[in-house]
């Protein structure tokens, strides 16, 4: 069964935890390959989630007026 993706913060809380316990060096090898694969998975959401939040951010855009006005995505663009 797949497992639920993490929140931006539960998965950035997660990575320190990780850090931390692979830096203290306590871990086994196998153990710390372990915590290292699933870090690997949790930067690549975490950069996943910051990737569509700069593209939100990136739609506002100023109207002929100085008001910010949002504008649709579109892929590629």
């Amino acid at each position: 069964m797949a497992e639920k993706k993490k929140t931006f913060e539960e998965a950035m809380a997660r990575l320190d935890e990780i850090v931390g316990l692979l830096e203290r060096g306590d871990a086994p090898l196998e153990e710390s390959l372990k915590l290292f694969e699933e870090g690997t998975r949790l930067m690549k959401q975490c950069s996943g989630l910051l990737d569509k939040a700069e593209q939100k951010v990136q739609q506002l855009t100023a109207g002929a007026d100085g008001t910010p006005v949002e504008t649709p995505f579109t892929e590629g663009a």
